[in-house]
């Protein structure tokens, strides 16, 4: 355990940090199951709303540094692909 001031912030600080991008990392996942479970279920209308929350979810990962901005991008890029081949 830390003995000095500043150590033991940081390690409050670290906690919370963790916590949140946990949380943040989580809804990330549970958008683009909920939006790949939509495809499969070759609904276009919930995969389209789904989609939209799904790529918001992506951007503020993205914003927040919890994933690289090029993962996102690519991440997107993919489901936007999935969508296109379901509406064709």
């Amino acid at each position: 355990m830390a003995n000095i001031k500043s150590a033991k912030k940081r390690i409050k600080v670290t906690e919370t940090k963790t916590l949140r991008n946990k949380m943040i990392k989580s809804a990330l996942k549970t958008a683009i199951k909920k939006y790949l479970a939509a495809v499969e279920s070759g609904n276009a209308e919930q995969a389209k709303t789904t989609f939209v929350a799904a790529v918001k979810s992506l951007d503020m990962a993205a914003s927040k540094g919890i994933i690289h901005k090029n993962k996102a991008a690519r991440s997107k890029s993919r489901l936007a692909a999935k969508l296109n081949s379901l509406t064709a």
